[in-house]
C-alpha cells in the first residue's frame, strides 16, 4: 500500500554508505537514522568533540556556495556538498531524518543522487502522523546575476523549468522541465552525474578543491569531448544534473514547495539567494 503523500515521512531503520568527498578527497561514512515529526533533515558530525555537532538543513545555515552547498552551525561545525543527498530526500519525500557523518564532507559516490536514493530505500520509508509542511509561493520572486536568473512563482504542485548554456559542443544549450511526483525523481533525475572541465583541475587543486574528483564520480569534459570511457547516460545528462542540484538546494526551504521554479543557468549561489529573497518578503509565501 502506498503512503499518503500529504503526511510527513521518515525512515524505518538505519543504513550507511561510505566514500570520498569530491573536494576534500577524504573518506567519510554517512549513516541515516529515523527522526521524529517536524524534525526535518539534521546533519550530525560524529567526529567533533566539545561543540554542538548538529546542523539543520535550512537555508539560514548555508555559509558558502562555491562548487557546492555548504553549511555550518553557530559553533563553527560544518558540513559540505549536501545537495545530492538533500535532493534524494526531497525526491523520495523523506521529510525527517538524522544524517550522521564522520567527516566534514558528504561522499560524492558516483556523482549523482542515485546512491542516496538507494540508501534511503534500504532504510525504508514510513509515514508519520503530522501533515507535510508546504511552502506556498504567493507572488513571483526573482534574483539575477547578469544573464543568469532564478525565479519562484505561484503554481500548482512543484514544477521546474531550467536552461543551461555552455560554449563547449559537449554540452551546448540544454533545457529541461520536470514536475515532482511520486517515482519521478528516481526515474528521471537521480542518476544524472555531476560534471567538470579538465582544464580547471589544476586551478581547483590549488584551491584544495576537487581532490576526490575522478571519472568514477564526474563527467569530465575536455574541449568538445567527453573523456569518460562510458560516455553519457543521456545527451541531456548535464541539464538533468543541474536540476538535481536545484531540487537539493530548494529543499533547504524546510519543506515541500508549491510553485513554479524557472531559471537560466542556475547555480548554488542563485538558488540560495532566491530562497533568502522569498523569506525576506512576508507577502511572498505562506506555510501550511
Amino acid at each position: 500500500m502506498s503512503s499518503p503523500i500529504n503526511l510527513q515521512h521518515t525512515i524505518a531503520g538505519e543504513a550507511s554508505v561510505s566514500g570520498v568527498g569530491v573536494h576534500s578527497g577524504k573518506l567519510a561514512t554517512l549513516t541515516v537514522r529515523p527522526a521524529g515529526e517536524n524534525a526535518g533533515v539534521v546533519f550530525v558530525r560524529t567526529d567533533v568533540d566539545g561543540r554542538d555537532p548538529r546542523i539543520p538543513a535550512l537555508v539560514t545555515q548555508v555559509t558558502t556556495t562555491a562548487l557546492g552547498t555548504n553549511m555550518s552551525n553557530a559553533a563553527g561545525v560544518s558540513v559540505a556538498t549536501v545537495e545530492h543527498f538533500l535532493a534524494a530526500c526531497a525526491g523520495l519525500g523523506v521529510d525527517n531524518v538524522v544524517a550522521e557523518l564522520d567527516g566534514a564532507e558528504l561522499p560524492i559516490l558516483d556523482g549523482s543522487s542515485k546512491p542516496f536514493v538507494d540508501l534511503l530505500g534500504e532504510a525504508g520509508r514510513v509515514p508519520q502522523s503530522a501533515p507535510k509542511r508546504v511552502l506556498h509561493i504567493l507572488k513571483p520572486v526573482e534574483v539575477r546575476q547578469g544573464a543568469k536568473f532564478a525565479r519562484l512563482s505561484p503554481g500548482s504542485g512543484f514544477t521546474m523549468t531550467i536552461a543551461i548554456d555552455f560554449a563547449t559542443k559537449a554540452i551546448g544549450r540544454q533545457e529541461f522541465s520536470f514536475t515532482m511526483a511520486p517515482g519521478a525523481f528516481a526515474r528521471d533525475i537521480a542518476w544524472a552525474r555531476t560534471f567538470g572541465f579538465a582544464s580547471q583541475a589544476r586551478q581547483l587543486h590549488a584551491m584544495r578543491k576537487g581532490l576526490g574528483a575522478s571519472m568514477d564520480n564526474t563527467v569530465v569534459i575536455e574541449g568538445d569531448a567527453i573523456l569518460n570511457p562510458g560516455g553519457l547516460q543521456t545527451r541531456d545528462e548535464f541539464v538533468r544534473h543541474k536540476l538535481l542540484d536545484v531540487i537539493g538546494d530548494l529543499f533547504l526551504a524546510g519543506g515541500l514547495i508549491e510553485g513554479l521554479y524557472e531559471a537560466e543557468q542556475p547555480g548554488h549561489a542563485l538558488n540560495n539567494q532566491l530562497l533568502r529573497a522569498v523569506f525576506a518578503d512576508a507577502g511572498a509565501f505562506a506555510w501550511t
